[in-house]
């Protein structure tokens, strides 16, 4: 089992974050946990992670990984050590600014009309239903899917946005809310805009 905990401090609300292993701990001899500094410690591009694993997994890994890519770069592995060895006080509150811009994002997606988002409890990514919206003519242009959607959107609202085919089902779209306040209500109000034509 591989289980990703890169987001394990990034939970909202009564959620609670917990480790596979806490929970089923049976399951620790055969059981892969990898994390990384990119989302808790806002090091996007950094390439710095770990994995805990079985002592031969481990090492088949890093024989693999040896001949794939080339190793973290110094300064990124000392830069993680600091992250990781420092407090969590501003962790707490980048946690803080994510929640406030959760709640913005919910609140103006749930006012387009054929657009149903539920609230997410941990991460950065609303994953709101637009299969409401499929079937529609926006500017001209039928909407079929969520690809065809986020192309609309991209071209006429010029905001980028992942459809939910890179995911799987068409019908969800996918918006990061891991940008500043004034940004995110200019994107989704744009979004607004196109969609209540």
């Amino acid at each position: 089992m591989i289980t990703d905990e890169i987001y394990e401090h990034l939970v909202y609300d009564d959620a609670v974050f917990t480790p596979i292993v806490r929970a089923v701990p049976e399951l620790a001899d055969q059981c892969i946990v990898v994390n990384g500094v990119a989302k808790t410690y806002a090091m996007t591009g950094w390439r710095v992670g770990w994995m805990i694993a079985p002592a031969d997994v481990t090492k088949a890994a890093a024989n693999f990984q040896s001949h794939l890519t080339s190793n973290v770069a110094n300064v990124s592995q000392r830069a993680a050590i600091a992250a990781l060895e420092g407090g969590l006080e501003a962790v707490h509150e980048m946690r803080e600014a994510f929640d406030r811009r959760r709640r913005t994002m919910v609140d103006m997606l749930r006012e387009i009309d054929g657009i149903v988002c539920p609230t997410p409890t941990g991460a950065f990514y609303a994953y709101p239903s637009v299969e409401g919206l499929l079937g529609r003519t926006i500017r001209g242009r039928e909407i079929a899917t969520s690809a065809d959607l986020a192309t609309v959107i991209l071209e006429e609202a010029e905001v980028a946005v992942v459809p939910g085919e890179a995911f799987g089902p068409s019908g969800f779209m996918r918006l990061s809310y891991a940008l500043g306040d004034d940004d995110l209500a200019e994107g989704v109000g744009r979004i607004q805009r196109l969609l209540s034509e």
